[in-house]
């Protein structure tokens, strides 16, 4: 049978809620030898946009056993549909999986990631930015952290800054500064001083040039201890701090 015969039966079930039936169609195919490619595909994208990502990547397995390449946009829907489902553990394999067939995460990724923290679905988009770190895939916190900062999406950016400090990540001071003056500017004085603290306690004193600013709106606010401790932070009088930033700038240098 030509592929022109079945394959846009196959596309149509998959696209209208019935990749179950297309999936019946195609296995009838195997036994008589039909091994198509766009066929197996449309079955994955099926599969993961109706929820089902196991039998999805079911059909992965089958195509790997076959040696049937197998389509990069395949590998993004069924790793969307696992973490849909709340299961990031598969969602983890079958990015594995997909780095491993030679396919890259591409921008629509990342882009989604954005758009995630721009609607506030911070934890969403902090799952899957854990993902793509997790597969040693490079995720540009600098441009994210700028972005969030500019349009004002401050509790966006203070979870993800607090996320990349908490694993290390490569992050430059100036989008420290940024995640402040946005944070000052919005009123949120003690999430600034928060995450200020961690900063200080991560990468030792920054170049951030408000620090006054700060320590003024705390203490009209009320957070007289808050200030008082930010204020001994910056003078070096805080001992405890001064060592482990002295220990950051060893291991830096090391």
């Amino acid at each position: 049978m030509e592929s022109s015969a079945y394959n846009p039966v196959i596309q149509y079930l998959c696209s209208h809620g019935q990749t179950g039936k297309a999936e019946i169609l195609f296995r009838q195919l195997l036994k008589k030898g039909v091994e198509d490619p766009l066929a197996f595909n449309n079955l994955i994208c099926g599969h993961a946009k109706e929820g089902t990502p196991d039998s999805a990547f079911e059909i992965l397995r089958i195509m790997g056993r076959k040696g049937i390449p197998r389509d990069a946009n395949a590998y993004r829907l069924l790793i969307e549909s696992y973490l849909r489902k709340g299961e990031p553990a598969d969602a983890k394999t079958a990015l594995d999986s997909m780095i491993e067939d030679g396919h890259l995460p591409d921008s629509s990724v990342f882009r989604f990631v954005e758009a995630l923290l721009m609607r506030g679905h911070e934890e969403e988009a902090l799952g899957r930015i854990d993902l793509l770190l997790s597969s040693q895939c490079n995720v540009n916190f600098d441009n994210l952290l700028s972005i969030l900062s500019e349009k004002g999406k401050t509790i966006a950016a203070l979870k993800l800054l607090d996320f990349g400090l908490q694993r290390d990540c490569d992050i430059d001071f100036k989008s420290y500064d940024k995640v402040l003056d946005a944070l000052l500017a919005a009123g949120k004085t003690l999430n600034a001083y928060s995450i200020l603290c961690k900063i200080m306690e991560k990468a030792g004193v920054t170049s951030w040039k408000s620090y006054e600013d700060l320590i003024k709106s705390l203490n009209q606010e009320g957070n007289t201890k808050q200030a008082d401790i930010l204020s001994r932070m910056i003078k070096g009088d805080d001992k405890s701090h001064e060592n482990k930033k002295g220990k950051k700038k060893a291991s830096v240098a090391a």
